[in-house]
């Protein structure tokens, strides 16, 4: 299914855990928007190529979704790679 290797070095970045912080309190933005609480709730220094540079590896380990939404692409947190990493190891 996940590789566990690619959950746990796209946990590992404080940036990345921000994001899905982020996408599970307030699911489906875009990036502007994503970017903008990043930004002016946590005082990051950030670029939007920046986050989504982040969003890449966090796509690539199934943390995040994203879909078209008319002429925008909304962001979503999935928690399933989660669920399935703990898995056996908490019952």
């Amino acid at each position: 299914m996940w590789n566990k290797d690619t959950i746990f070095k796209a946990l590992d970045d404080s940036t990345r855990r921000l994001i899905l912080d982020e996408l599970s309190e307030r699911n489906e933005m875009t990036l502007y928007e994503l970017t903008a609480r990043l930004i002016m709730k946590h005082n990051l220094t950030i670029s939007r190529q920046g986050i989504a540079k982040h969003l890449s590896v966090l796509e690539d380990a199934g943390l995040v979704i994203s879909k078209r939404k008319g002429k925008y692409r909304v962001l979503m947190f999935s928690n399933e790679p989660l669920k399935n990493l703990l898995e056996g190891w908490i019952d």
